[in-house]
């Protein structure tokens, strides 16, 4: 009897599976659906102009090929990458051949660096500066697809084929609405090219980077390559105010304002027990200002005690600053009942110490971006922003240690001294 209930059952579990793995597999249509990978395209200018040996004593085209080497060595497995010049061919003086003198270098798609790195290494500074129709080309090359979408122009100066406005480009690409973003970057950029630069990032929700070394450029080119990898959260418009008591309340996320010369900005965030508050802001000189300048973060509570500050300045070799800063609020100890613990409010202030000469508009502001997140407070005593020293505790222990111990020897070698004294 029992073996045959155990036929039976075995029969049945048979029949089961069977029947599962012939039945179509329509639970797959309610799979998410891969999300397809990010694209960017970095535009290189290769124009006459190029050959400027005024980045770390090498011409800019050298600087451009050494962080583009080391751009392509860091680029996500993820991202599909593609190059595309300007100026690279032709060497002649016909302006209607010149201004059609962009090309795709390296097809937008996944990556092999060494092809890459090699398309790189043969290009010369040669001829025009056509960014329009240049703009215009890499974002067919970016077509098609729900991808993330990115140019980034690298060029060192203005667009030398106008009446096609590449401001304008770059508006009617926006108007598309196939959220295609461009960054523009600067090589030793002039007033005018600044402005040029400045119009096309703006006009995509970019960003305008002026560079003077090549550390920055690498560096810079990397971080918009990996926002496209990570795409960020939307900018959301604020508007900060000038005592903190009015000033808007944010929650985490990536929030942009405008700033005026030496002016003070306030932001409001709730942190509970046992969380950090972690915030960063950059500010962008968007126009012509005086070397030595610096930005301020400042968290203070309602009544006007500073809690934690970053600060950094610069020199006029970038226009972008930036600063960032951590506060752990401590949790709390178990308390009666299920009462929930209140909310501290925390006053966040944004200076800046930029000036200007006075022919520069001080208005608009200059653009800030703020960044706020809360997380999870740290756990354990080692954590940098535990007690504020951090790591620093163990060198302030060990100097407590040291000195205690020294204290000791030197009083019984003085314990010792006076015996010998005595006894001669």
């Amino acid at each position: 009897m029992i073996t045959r209930k155990r036929l039976a059952t075995g029969a049945c579990a048979l029949l089961a599976a069977l029947s599962v793995a012939l039945l179509p597999t329509s639970a797959t249509a309610d799979e998410p659906v891969a999300k397809e990978s990010p694209k960017v395209e970095l535009v290189l200018d290769v124009s006459g102009s190029m050959r400027a040996k005024d980045i770390d004593g090498k011409s800019r085209m050298a600087a451009a090929k050494q962080a583009f080497n080391e751009v392509l060595d860091a680029v996500p497995e993820e991202v599909q990458l593609g190059i595309r010049t300007l100026g690279a061919d032709y060497p002649g003086q016909d302006r209607k051949r010149g201004c059609k003198d962009t090309r795709q270098l390296y097809p937008v798609g996944p990556l092999n660096r060494t092809e890459a790195k090699t398309a790189v290494a043969t290009l010369a500074p040669t001829g025009w500066t056509p960014i329009g129709p240049a703009l215009l080309g890499a974002a067919q090359d970016l077509e098609g697809g729900d991808a993330t979408r990115r140019i980034v122009l690298i060029t060192d100066g203005e667009d030398t084929c106008a009446p096609l406005d590449p401001c304008q480009v770059a508006r009617e690409i926006a108007a598309k609405g196939i959220h295609l973003v461009i960054d523009t970057l600067g090589l030793v950029p002039d007033a005018k090219t600044r402005a040029q630069l400045t119009c096309i990032a703006e006009a995509t929700g970019g960003t305008y980077t002026s560079v003077h070394r090549t550390e920055d450029l690498s560096r810079r080119v990397r971080q918009l390559v990996d926002r496209a990898a990570d795409p960020v959260v939307t900018p959301v418009a604020t508007d900060g105010a000038a005592r903190c008591v009015d000033a808007p309340q944010l929650k985490p996320g990536l929030y942009t304002d405008r700033e005026s010369f030496g002016q003070h900005r306030w932001y409001r965030v709730d942190l509970l027990p046992g969380q950090e508050l972690r915030a960063s802001v950059s500010v962008s000189a968007d126009r012509a200002v005086n070397n030595d300048y610096g930005v301020l973060l400042r968290a203070v509570t309602l009544h006007g005690r500073e809690i934690v500050r970053g600060s950094e300045a610069g020199d006029g070799r970038t226009d972008v600053i930036s600063t960032g800063l951590r506060y752990p609020k401590p949790d709390l100890d178990d308390g009666p009942g299920d009462a929930k613990p209140a909310a501290e409010t925390v006053c966040l202030q944004v200076s800046n110490s930029f000036s200007a000469p006075a022919s520069v508009k001080t208005t608009p502001g200059m653009p800030i971006e703020l960044t706020v997140d809360v997380v999870d407070g740290p756990s354990a005593a080692s954590d940098v922003a535990s007690f504020g020293l951090g790591r620093g505790w163990w060198l302030l222990g060990g100097l407590i240690v040291a000195g205690f111990l020294a204290g000791l020897i030197w009083g019984w070698l003085s314990r010792w001294r006076l015996a010998v004294w005595r006894t001669h």
